[in-house]
């Protein structure tokens, strides 16, 4: 087997070296954009909405903290001698 040429396979353009950099434009301007004040109050209320909907429903650690509550005697005897009071006062007596 024997290689005939080196670079391009395409015999009508002839290749690049590899070490030679094609000239960069350097007046080439950038692009920009700018917004609306009113897209950018949409884009912070769609923001805004994400996160309300990302949110849980059910806040776990509040139920957790009144489950704990609950099970505790000495809370529930506290709660119904506040309530006791409370009917007592209402009464008058």
């Amino acid at each position: 087997m024997t290689i005939d040429r080196i670079g391009s396979i395409d015999p009508i353009q002839p290749g690049k070296k590899p070490g030679k950099n094609e000239s960069i434009n350097q007046n080439s301007k950038s692009d920009s954009i700018s917004l609306s004040s009113e897209a950018l109050e949409k884009s912070e209320f769609y923001q805004a909405m994400e996160l309300v909907s990302a949110a849980p429903d059910v806040r776990a650690d509040l139920v957790a903290e009144i489950k704990a509550k609950i099970d505790d005697p000495s809370y529930i005897n506290d709660r119904l001698a506040a309530t006791a009071d409370k009917i007592i006062e209402a009464f008058g007596l």
